[in-house]
C-alpha cells in the first residue's frame, strides 16, 4: 500500500469517527465520508445501510475502509425496539458494506469494522484476542457484528475486527455524560465497585486505528484498550480526584435491574491488549491517573 492511503471511513460524524478523521487528514492520508442519504458533496460517498444501495463506481479504488458506524447503545431503555435497531444496525449494516465491497474490481486492501469488549461478556480473569466469546446481548450483537467482515477474500483484503474498551473523552461519552453528576459530588461506587472497567483514551483510539491500518501483520480481533484496567471503584475515585471533587456515594446493587445495567454497569472485563502490544503500539496513557491529570488540565 502507499505510505499515504485513500480511505472510506463511515461514522466520520461520531466521537471517534470525527477525532480519527482529523488524524488521519493531519498524516497527510486522503478521507471521503460514508454517507447514509444522497449528497453533492465531493467529500462524501452516499449509501443506504439498510439496503447496502450504493454507487459501485465511487467505491472503487480505496486502500482502507474504516466501518464505525452503529445504533447507540448507551442512549435510552433497552426496549425490544431498541435492541432490535442496535443489533440490525451493527449486523446488517456491515453485511451490506461487505457484500458491496466483494462486486468492486478493486477492493479494499484493508477493512477495519468496530466492534466491542461486550464480545468477551463477563470475566473473573484476563481475557486476550484469543479468548472464547462470553454470553449477554450485547456478545451475542458482537459476534454477530463481527461475522460479516469474514465474507471478504482474505487473499485480497486483510480485515480487522476492533474491539473497543470503554472510550475516555471529555470531548463526549461516558465521561461527559457522568461529569454533572460528579461536579455534584455524587460521584461513586456502583454495587461492589470491583467489577473490572477496560477503558481507552480517545487518543489511543485513533492512534491504534491509524496503528492498525499502517501495520499488515494486523488482522482479525483487536483488542482497543489500555494495559492497565481497574475497578469502578478506583475509576470513580480517579475521575473525582481530577474534578477536586469528594468520592462517597454508593449505588446499591438491588436498584440497578435489567439487562442494560447487567450489561454495561455491573459486567467485569479485564481485557489485555495483545495484539497492540506484540505489534509495538505505543500508548499516550497508561494510567488512569495520567490520563486524567492530562484530560482535565486545560477543562
Amino acid at each position: 500500500m502507499r505510505f499515504f492511503l485513500n480511505i472510506i471511513v463511515s461514522g466520520s460524524t461520531g466521537l471517534v469517527g470525527k477525532n480519527l478523521c482529523q488524524l488521519l487528514q493531519s498524516k497527510g492520508h486522503r478521507i471521503k465520508y460514508l454517507i447514509r442519504g444522497k449528497s453533492k458533496d465531493p467529500s462524501s460517498i452516499s449509501w443506504n445501510p439498510e439496503t447496502g444501495e450504493g454507487d459501485l463506481a465511487a467505491f472503487e479504488g480505496f486502500d482502507a475502509v474504516v466501518h464505525l458506524a452503529g445504533e447507540n447503545i448507551a442512549k435510552g431503555f433497552w426496549t425490544a425496539s431498541k435492541k432490535k435497531r442496535i443489533l440490525e444496525s451493527r449486523q446488517k449494516g456491515t453485511e451490506n458494506l461487505v457484500l458491496l465491497l466483494k462486486k468492486l474490481k478493486n477492493p479494499p486492501k484493508v477493512f477495519v469494522s468496530a466492534s466491542a469488549v461486550g464480545y468477551y461478556g463477563s470475566s473473573v480473569v484476563p481475557v486476550t484476542e484469543s479468548s472464547l466469546k462470553g454470553s449477554g446481548f450485547l456478545s451475542d450483537v458482537c459476534e454477530a457484528w463481527e461475522s460479516s467482515p469474514k465474507l471478504l477474500d482474505p487473499t485480497c483484503v486483510r480485515t480487522v475486527q476492533a474491539r473497543f474498551g470503554m472510550i475516555l473523552s471529555p470531548q463526549g461519552g461516558i465521561l461527559k455524560a457522568l461529569r454533572p453528576l460528579f461536579q455534584l459530588g455524587l460521584g461513586g461506587k456502583i454495587a461492589s465497585g470491583k467489577q473490572m472497567i477496560s477503558w481507552v483514551a480517545l487518543e489511543d483510539v485513533t492512534g491504534a486505528l491509524l496503528h492498525i491500518l499502517m501495520d499488515q501483520t494486523l488482522k482479525g480481533p483487536v483488542n482497543i484498550v489500555s494495559p492497565n484496567p481497574v475497578s469502578q471503584e478506583v475509576f470513580a475515585k480517579a475521575f473525582a480526584k481530577a474534578l477536586s471533587k469528594p468520592c462517597f456515594f454508593r449505588i446499591p446493587r438491588f436498584l440497578l435491574w435489567g439487562e442494560k445495567a447487567k450489561d454495561l454497569l455491573l459486567s467485569s472485563l479485564a481485557v489485555v491488549p495483545s495484539k497492540l502490544q506484540n505489534s509495538g503500539y505505543c500508548f499516550s496513557y497508561l494510567t488512569l491517573a495520567d490520563y486524567f491529570k492530562s484530560a482535565f488540565s486545560n477543562f
